[in-house]
Order: structure tokens, then sequence, then C-alpha cells
């Protein structure tokens, strides 16, 4: 999944043409062809097949999962007294009947159980003309209410979506919606199955991120030597939050067992370990911010380059980092977000529970989100050196191919000097008086790299 923050359109400061003069970029374009081969090997042998996930349906029927759905609408809605009420003990239900849209009971018309309104005033609550999904059990030859069909108001909202990228972002838009198409096809047609034919889901989700890096960073940024540079950062950094990751997870104990879905699951999938599905999610809940800064970073480094072509490694490493530390401050909230945002009901129990905020945070399904927080945020803030360090190496000029570019420049300008008396003081490096400085003075790019460049400026406190 991609967030939202601006790359800027950088120059191809690292072309192909440097590529067999830098052996840094070959190096960088090896490791990301041996992850491209060993990935491609891993879909292949670790591609599901049906038979996982059909022994999964049919343990799932058993508890209540394999249940049919049909789109139907709503044609009569009732009250009155319950079948099984009684003159000592008056009960009112609601029945409602509707009639299937779809399937091999299209056009017939049946009842949903009736609804106890002392209990349940609530569900269903639809009204005559309302399209509804009707579930029926064929074990019991029973209908039961579902939900609402929302999938109009769904579809009018994706094509609004693709309307708007594309109408900003045209052709880079469209390829943008081509990789979220890849990653969701990824998602539904390759992890859920493969995990269910007993594959580690761990390995499952690694593999499947790095297809999903390789997809949609090429397919949004172009093939290209920059896209290649932030898609090695992108492996680099997804490695080290994979390491801290699996120690935390280890460390703190965490057993997978916490949430009803997971109590479900080890019924239908025996050999499932959830530990390693809960860890291959935050693997994945961590690749949709990484991308992103990597991405930011080498175009920000390409740009500067562009701009000073002169710059040496470790002064776009300096400038670079300097612009990333912003970068970060933006999107180090952004798990934390996200991860949240999916359990405000659950905070709000925890709320009313009355507990500390140790042992709230105690309980696992909370640590659980906790620990994928912090280290997929560790793996955020690593990333912008990491890039940004790839990124200032590989587009490092080649000092010897510019030296004679260099000297005639330094004769032009001593042959200017005594035409311009500014250009000879620029050319000779001779201090410009303090009248003729400006108010803000550009920051001295010659600075070595240190770690103060993420603290704050002592200007802005920030």
């Amino acid at each position: 999944m991609h967030h939202g923050h601006s790359h800027a359109h950088s120059h191809d400061a690292i072309a192909w043409s440097t590529f067999r003069t830098n052996p840094l970029l070959r190096a960088v374009f090896v490791l990301v062809v041996v992850a491209a081969v060993a990935t491609i090997i891993a879909l292949v042998l670790l591609w599901p097949s049906e038979a996982g996930r059909q022994a999964a349906i049919e343990k799932g029927e058993q508890f209540g999962l394999g249940s049919d759905r049909y789109a139907a609408t709503v044609t009569e809605i009732n009250e009155g007294r319950c079948s099984y009420s009684t003159a000592e003990r008056p009960q009112q239900c609601r029945f409602v009947a509707f009639e299937v849209d779809e399937g091999p009971f299209a056009g017939e018309p049946f009842d949903f159980q009736e609804v106890n309104l002392e209990f349940d005033s609530i569900n269903p609550n639809v009204s005559i003309g309302t399209s509804v999904i009707a579930g029926y059990e064929s074990s019991t030859d029973t209908w039961f209410y579902a939900d609402l069909d929302r999938r109009s108001p769904l579809i009018w909202l994706a094509i609004l979506f693709a309307i708007v990228v594309i109408a900003l972002g045209r052709l880079r838009g469209f390829a943008a919606l081509v990789g979220m198409a890849s990653t969701l096809l990824v998602l539904v047609a390759f992890i859920a199955p493969s995990v269910l034919d007993g594959n580690d889901p761990l390995l499952v989700c690694v593999v499947a991120a790095v297809a999903i890096a390789f997809v949609s960073l090429y397919m949004t940024h172009g093939v290209n030597p920059t896209t290649t540079v932030a898609l090695a950062g992108t492996i680099m950094s997804l490695g080290l939050t994979l390491a801290l990751a699996a120690l935390f997870f280890s460390i703190a104990g965490f057993t997978g067992l916490a949430s009803e879905e997971a109590l479900l699951l080890p019924f239908i999938a025996t050999d499932l370990d959830l530990t390693n599905l809960l860890l291959g999610g935050a693997i994945l809940g961590t690749l949709g911010a990484l991308d992103d800064v990597t991405v930011t970073q080498v175009a920000t480094v390409a740009e500067l380059h562009h701009r000073s072509p002169k710059l040496s490694a470790a002064e776009l490493t300096v400038s670079g980092i300097r612009v990333g530390r912003d970068h970060i401050a933006s999107t180090v909230n952004t798990l934390l977000l996200a991860y949240a945002g999916a359990s405000t009901p659950l905070l709000l129990l925890f709320a009313v529970s009355d507990q500390g905020l140790d042992k709230i945070a105690n309980a696992e399904l909370i640590a659980v989100e906790i620990v994928r927080t912090l280290c997929g945020s560790i793996g955020l803030v690593a990333a912008v050196p990491i890039t940004t360090v790839l990124a200032a190496l590989v587009t490092q000029p080649n000092r010897a191919s510019h030296h004679d570019e260099d000297s005639s420049e330094a004769v032009d300008a001593s042959g200017a000097a005594d035409a311009d008396p500014d250009a000879n003081r620029q050319a000779t490096d001779e201090p410009i008086t303090s009248d003729e400085q400006t108010e803000t003075e550009p920051v001295d790019p010659a600075t070595p790299a240190s770690w103060d460049d993420f603290a704050p400026n002592e200007e802005t406190k920030w």
C-alpha cells in the first residue's frame, strides 16, 4: 500500500551511460538482479495450489464460514410476535422478506430469520427496496441477513479515485494505478493461498514484499538507475526492519493468539505459524512508507548532483540527510496512525477498562502493534542515511574524467579576471565582505556528515 508524500521530479543524474565506469552502480545493479532472480524463483516455488485453500474451505464450513452469499432486494418488512413468543413472555420480532437477484435462486422470494427486537433492534435495519447480501446455509436450508450491499458505492469511489490520480499524475498516475493493482493481486492471489498451502508465512510475506517493491517502484518511477538505487535502499532497509522485528517478537514472546480470528485460524490451517504471520504482516506494513522515503532520498540527491555536479559524496550525503530528516518528521507517525486507526474501537474498550497504561501496553494485542510500529519506524529512519549514502556514492562524479574540465574552467576564470574583478575574487576564493553578504547565508556543503544533522535546527528549534 503507497502513502501520500510527494516526490520531487529529479533529473536522471544517475545515467546508464556511467554503468561501465561506475563500479558501485554495477554492484547495486548486481544486488538488484540477484534479488529479482531470487524473488522469481521463490514465487515459483511458493506459488499456491488449490489444495490448501480447498482443505481450509472444507474445514471452515464446519465453523460456519462456508455459507453462500447472494445479492438480494428487500421486498417486505413486518413486525409482530415471534414464533417462540408465549402469553407469559411475549416477544416482538422483525420479519424481512427479500428476492434473490443472482445465482441459482435468482427471482425467488425468501424470508430472513426473525430478529428479536428486544435483543437486537438494529439488525437488519433496512427498508423496502434496499439492496442487501443474503446468506444461505445449505446444511440447515436457512437464509440469514449478512450485510448491506455496498458494492456500487465502492465501485464509484474506485472510479473517482482513478480519475483523480490519472488527471493529476497522467501517465505516471496510470502507472501508479497499475502498480497498486499488482500489489492487490499479490496480496489476494499469492499471500493467503500460499500460507494456506502450509508455507512459512514470514517467508511468503517477505517474498511478496520484495515483489511488490519491484513492480510498484519500476511501474511508478520507470526502469532507470535512479529507481534501481531506491529499490536497493528499500531492500536493505526492509532487511534491517525484518531483523529488528524478528528479534523483538522473539524477546516479547508473542503467541499470535490475541485476536478472535487468530483463535479460529489454527483449526482451519493446522500447520499455521501465527507468530510468523504477525511478523510477516509487520514487514508488509512497513513497505508502504519505506519505498516513499527511499525514492524521495534518491530523487533529492540526484537533483542536488544535477544542480551542483562538483559536490562530493560527503557533501551530497550531508545535504540529502538534512532534507531527509524533515521527511522523516512527517513520516514517523505514519505506521502508528495506520495501526491505531484500524484499532479505534479496541482503544475505546481499553479506555473503559480502568487499567494502567503499562498494563494496556503489556497486552499482546497492543504490544504487537507497538513492536510493529517502533521496528517499522526504526527502519524508516535508517532508510534515510542508508539510501542517501548509497545514492551519493553512485552519483559521485568521476574526478578523473572531470580533471581536464576543471582545469579549463580555472583558465577561463583567470582569463576573465581582468575584465571582471568580481569574477577574479570568486575564482580565487577571496572572501566577500560583510556588506556584500546576504541576510541568509547558505549552509557550507563541505561540512562533514554527523549525527548532529538529525538534531533540531538552532534557529527554528526543529
